[in-house]
């Protein structure tokens, strides 16, 4: 596949890398503010709040399966008017979830939500690694990861608390004008970035699911699967074990979810720099978090640390994550853009279902060690896919920073 160098100023990068971390930072607080007000859309739809919590795993699922299948079905296209389609979709779902008194409805819309919001995350990868220079790509992933993980961090509990302020209706109306700006601001800054496509859908498929690039998926599933075993449940560990209860448990959530966005940013320089073995130092360091934190789980000061450690360790491995899996899928790098957050949402369901079975049959703190042992399991693999190759295709360009195959298209000139 042929490469280009960015043809924008590194002012116009920056604009463009800003705006793409606008639009993680809003999707990613559609996806999770339902979470927040969960037991008011429940009363006002009329269901469980059972029922109501399908609406995240409606979301979840259109993310992980429909992403993928947009952003093949949309492969030659331009990633700018890719980024704004799916941005004016996502505008549309969230007035209907904002506005509808039904659950079905509301269902639908997250569904579709989720699926655009997949499509989005693919076309902004694949955007912000083409305004920057090769060496560079790692940070530029990082930038818009971090952009998920900060809604996590400060969108999310400001959006629960405008839910409470003004109606979950409220805070849904003010995501689709965050939205909207998003969506002038991509048109005005975002440069034109063509679709590569190399090799049609067939051939991408053929890459993006190559036997190298799921190994490094089932990464990602782990390292993320470990990580929400422990976090779904951390409530009543930290209510049960360390002893934590009222305003204090949002300290402690808040300390997670700081050190999730400051881990993306740091991510980067480090994919930049050897991504395989980035890995490997996420998949310890986890293992190591979540053991210290059953053992020294009654201390609430080391409880605190430890959990930081947790947040930066998994976090940091998203860009390293990002990169390997493009770089290992070669000329089906297009298409693979999409596969990692569908891991990703398969290791969260996988975690918090293991999770909750451990709770269910022992305590609180069998969360804790069931990530432990999903975390054990991602160091092993962790190494072995650090010595994966990317496939060599004729013609193709030269490797960045010693991680090769990562197939970077600059935008239009």
């Amino acid at each position: 596949m042929s490469t280009q160098q960015p043809a924008v100023s590194p002012r116009g990068a920056a604009r463009a890398l800003t705006m793409l971390f606008l639009g993680a930072f809003v999707m990613g607080s559609s996806e999770m503010l339902v979470v927040g007000v969960l037991d008011l859309v429940a009363g006002d739809l009329g269901v469980s709040v059972s029922t109501a919590g399908t609406l995240v795993t409606g979301f979840a699922l259109g993310l992980a399966i429909g992403g993928p299948i947009l952003t093949a079905l949309t492969i030659r296209l331009n990633r700018r008017t890719i980024l704004c389609g799916t941005l004016v979709l996502a505008i549309a779902c969230n007035l209907v979830v904002a506005l509808s008194s039904s659950y079905d409805l509301t269902l639908v819309a997250r569904t579709l939500t989720g699926a655009f919001a997949g499509l989005f995350d693919a076309a902004a990868f694949a955007a912000g690694i083409a305004v920057v220079p090769r060496e560079r790509a790692g940070r530029a992933l990082a930038v818009v990861i971090s952009g998920f993980a900060v809604s996590t961090a400060v969108g999310v509990p400001l959006g629960t608390l405008l839910g409470h302020a003004v109606g979950w209706r409220g805070s849904y109306t003010a995501v689709v004008v965050l939205l909207a700006i998003t969506l002038i601001a991509t048109v005005a800054l975002v440069p034109s970035v063509p679709g590569t496509g190399g090799g049609g859908v067939d051939g991408q498929v053929r890459y993006a699911f190559a036997p190298r690039v799921l190994a490094v998926l089932a990464l990602c599933a782990l390292v993320f699967g470990a990580a929400f075993a422990a976090m779904t449940y951390i409530v009543p560990f930290l209510q049960e074990v360390t002893g934590i209860s009222g305003a204090l448990i949002s300290v402690f959530l808040l300390a997670y979810g700081v050190a999730t966005a400051v881990g993306s940013f740091g991510g980067g320089r480090f994919a930049d720099r050897d991504a395989g073995r980035t890995l490997i130092v996420a998949a310890v360091g986890a293992a190591g978090s979540l053991a210290a934190l059953h053992l020294f789980g009654t201390n609430p000061f080391l409880v605190a640390l430890l959990l930081l450690a947790l947040g930066a360790f998994v976090m940091g491995s998203g860009p390293s994550l990002q990169y390997r899996v493009v770089a290992l899928a070669g000329p089906g790098g297009q298409l693979a853009q999409s596969l990692p957050a569908s891991a990703i949402n398969v290791g969260i369901a996988f975690g918090s279902f293991a999770g909750g079975v451990a709770v269910g049959s022992f305590t609180a703190s069998a969360a804790i060690l069931t990530g432990l042992v999903i975390a054990v399991v991602a160091v092993p693999v962790a190494w072995a896919t650090s010595r994966l190759e990317p496939p060599v295709v004729e013609g193709s360009a030269p490797p960045p920073s010693g991680e090769p195959g990562v197939a970077l298209t600059g935008p239009k000139k």
